[in-house]
C-alpha cells in the first residue's frame, strides 16, 4: 500500500500570462512516518512528438515527513522559450508534476494546456515567430490525469523484488494502453483528484 496519497492539487493563478511562474497547491496525506525525502518535479512538455524538448521547470524536496496530511505550493519560473519548437509553441500541450521516493517514481498528475494569443489578431494572423508576451496559457485544471506505480517504500530487502517487478509491471500496463499518447504523459482511467 503506498504511504502517499495525493488528496488535492489546486492549479493558481490561471489562467495566467505564459511568462508568469506556474503555480500548484499539493495536498498529501502520509500514512506513517517518511525518514527520506519526496521529491518532487513539475515538467514542461514542449513537444508531443519527441521528450527531447521536455523541461524540468523545478525540483524540490520535501522531508522528512511526519504522518499526517500536509499542504505546500510548488511554483516553479516558466519553461525556456527558446527550447519550444516554433510550431509547439501555441495549442495544446501538457505540464506534468511527479513524486518519488527513494528514487522510485509513485505518482503522476498530468494537465493538459492551451496556449494561444490574447489578440484576436493575433489569433487569426499568428507571427512566424511566437510572441510569449502575448500567449495565456489556460491549465486544464478540472480534467486532471493520475497515474500511479507501485515502488517499494520499506527498507528491507526482502521486499525488493516482489515490489519492483510490480511497479515495472503497472508502468508497462499503462503505458501499453495509452500509446496514442505523447510519450511524456500517461494516462489513467481516473479522471478527478476527488477519487484519489
Amino acid at each position: 500500500m503506498a504511504k502517499v496519497q495525493v488528496a488535492n492539487v489546486t492549479v493558481l493563478d490561471n489562467p495566467s500570462q505564459f511568462c508568469n511562474p506556474i503555480q500548484f497547491e499539493i495536498t498529501f496525506e502520509c500514512i506513517e512516518e517518511l525518514k527520506e525525502d519526496l521529491e518532487w518535479k513539475m515538467i514542461y512538455v514542449g513537444c508531443a512528438e519527441s521528450e527531447e524538448f521536455d523541461q524540468i521547470l523545478d525540483t524540490i524536496y520535501v522531508g522528512p515527513i511526519p504522518e499526517g496530511r500536509h499542504m505546500f505550493v510548488f511554483q516553479a519560473d516558466p519553461p525556456d522559450t527558446s527550447r519550444i519548437p516554433v510550431n509547439d509553441a501555441l495549442g495544446v500541450t501538457v505540464v506534468l508534476l511527479t513524486c518519488s521516493y527513494r528514487k522510485q517514481e509513485f505518482v503522476r498528475v498530468g494537465y493538459f494546456i492551451n496556449n494561444e494569443y490574447s489578440e484576436q489578431e493575433l489569433r487569426e494572423n499568428p507571427p512566424p515567430q511566437p510572441q510569449f508576451d502575448k500567449v495565456i496559457r489556460n491549465i486544464l485544471a478540472d480534467k486532471p490525469r493520475v497515474t500511479r506505480f507501485k515502488i517499494n517504500w520499506d527498507d528491507g530487502s526482502n521486499s525488493l523484488g516482489t515490489n519492483i517487478t510490480e511497479g515495472i509491471e503497472a508502468q508497462s500496463t499503462v503505458e501499453e494502453s495509452t500509446q496514442d499518447v505523447p510519450s511524456a504523459f500517461t494516462e489513467n482511467t481516473q479522471n478527478s483528484m476527488e477519487v484519489m
